[in-house]
């Protein structure tokens, strides 16, 4: 695409001289408020292993990872990294570095193996207790998400999963199974983790578990017209479900707090048209305020109702009280950043999708010129500037809510030599970006509580296998999955023990 007139100066200039005041010293904890919380987080399918060890049940990512074709290394999370059987070394290791907390995900089904919660799995609730009970151990604040994709394979198979609501009833059930057996300890918790991803990855383009969609050559069933509106619309109410037994049965009790995590990349208008303006707002709405208008102005935008029409479900009186207000705080899993302009492409409107609706072209790079430097992944540039205008947008559209940074972080090539790998100084220069960019925001009167740096570990990458490595300790895969500190995790390490606040 020819580069048109865009003044790239306004893009950079603040943040570059943000940079520059910043350069003259190190980044430490001096930057940031009393009490911010940093830690750093995993998932349950993606570092745990252990998949037929204490009880498990199978989840749809086990199903998914051992179908052929849908992995790109035609790996899956059999054994990860082992954190099952490894608990105690991670621990150790977090503590040495001095992180605040750890942000893991439980698995559904390590709690019921067959997900429809007649039958407790009393080793899968021990496995647990042991990690929150160890955490504490070393002063490590748990923060625990109850769903992170991995739906057990029971409810995919008995009632369609996330296309049924009757989801709601089975989720809040392990919900309230989570809060008895968990909650007099753990005081966060996040329902679940980026539903735009499963709804749209996992039921629109296919490209994740359940691996649903329209294309015949990938998927043999599937509908990328409706089913991700129709999951996200049962990922709420599941939602607003799991935060109304713990508000009645627990938060007084327990002193908790629960909120979910919505992803996004930050949508940069690429000229300053009112076609791109809009564009780039409505790209926002498509993927942050798909999920956040419903909870905190109780419908869905009216951007989308407007594209969607009849597609998008809608809420009853009952459900709209529900929703409404329940989160205490917002997670936000932020990587990357798009620039953005408005499509005049027709929409087909039997056959258009998610993205299809949003009416925008998205890129990268304009006339050979990246938004930023790329990390491994072909979606993730390098914008720090892009996380501090999204917190803005979040803080204004709904009236400077909580927010802690559930993930942030960047990946490099599986493939990479040992000591390349080791010497990740480009991640290094990743999170001196993006923190700058947290702690700016903050400054500007965003209410961010918290960060945690994705991922503590390399891990199983979903449907790109082990091909990436998004940890900063570095997981050797051919030597028993030995742990060794990357350069990254030095930093942080120097970071996290700064007393200068």
């Amino acid at each position: 695409m020819t580069l048109p007139n865009v003044d790239f100066t306004s893009h950079f200039g603040a943040y570059t001289e943000m940079q520059h005041q910043l350069s003259d010293r190190n980044l430490d904890r001096s930057d940031f408020p009393d009490n911010f919380v940093f830690g750093t987080a995993t998932s349950a399918y993606q570092v745990e292993g252990a998949a037929f060890e204490g009880g498990r049940g199978p989840s749809i990512w086990d199903t998914f990872a051992h179908t052929p074709g849908k992995v790109e290394d035609g790996k899956n999370g059999d054994k990860a990294v082992d954190q099952y059987n490894r608990l105690q070394e991670d621990i150790d290791l977090m503590a040495n570095m001095g992180w605040d907390a750890y942000r893991f995900s439980i698995s559904w089904s390590r709690i019921f193996p067959d997900g429809l919660g007649i039958s407790v799995n009393k080793e899968g609730i021990n496995y647990y207790n042991r990690l929150i009970d160890g955490l504490l151990a070393k002063g490590i604040q748990p923060y625990a998400t109850m769903f992170h994709w991995d739906l057990p394979q029971r409810l995919q198979d008995d009632i369609g999963g996330w296309l049924s609501s009757q989801i709601v009833e089975y989720f809040a059930t392990y919900a309230d199974t989570c809060f008895a057996a968990f909650g007099d300890r753990v005081k966060f918790w996040i329902t679940m983790n980026e539903p735009l991803q499963f709804a749209y990855a996992g039921h629109g383009s296919g490209e994740h578990a359940p691996g649903r969609c329209s294309d015949r050559s990938w998927s043999a069933v599937g509908n990328s017209h409706t089913e991700p509106y129709i999951v996200a619309h049962n990922a709420l109410l599941a939602h607003a479900a799991a935060v109304d037994i713990y508000n009645k049965k627990y938060k007084a009790d327990q002193g908790g707090v629960i909120g979910i995590t919505v992803d996004g990349e930050w949508a940069e208008p690429l000229t300053d048209s009112d076609d791109d303006k809009e564009a780039a707002q409505r790209r926002m709405e498509f993927q942050i305020g798909w999920f956040l208008d419903p909870l905190f102005f109780g419908d869905y935008p009216a951007t989308m109702r407007k594209e969607v029409g009849d597609r998008l479900p809608y809420f009853t009186e009952d459900e709209i009280k529900l929703l409404r207000g329940s989160t205490d705080f917002l997670g936000i899993n932020h990587y990357s950043t798009r620039y953005v302009t408005n499509s005049t492409k027709e929409k087909n409107q039997d056959e258009c999708d998610h993205f299809d609706d949003q009416r925008v072209t998205t890129f990268y790079e304009v006339d050979g010129k990246p938004i930023g430097e790329r990390a491994a992944s072909v979606w993730l540039y390098i914008v720090p500037w892009g996380l501090k205008h999204e917190l803005l947008w979040i803080s204004q559209r709904y009236n400077n809510p909580i927010i802690y940074i559930t993930e942030n972080g960047m990946d490099q090539e599986g493939s990479e030599p040992l000591e390349e790998t080791l010497n990740d100084q480009l991640r290094i220069r990743f999170y001196e970006g993006y923190l700058s960019a947290v702690a700016e925001a903050i400054r500007e009167g965003v209410d961010v509580r918290g960060y945690f740096a994705w991922s503590f570990v390399d891990n199983f990458e979903w449907a790109k296998g082990y091909t990436k490595r998004f940890g900063i300790i570095y997981i050797d895969y051919q030597n028993d999955l030995k742990r060794i500190p990357k350069a990254s995790a030095s930093w942080w390490s120097t970071l996290l023990k700064s007393k200068d606040h």
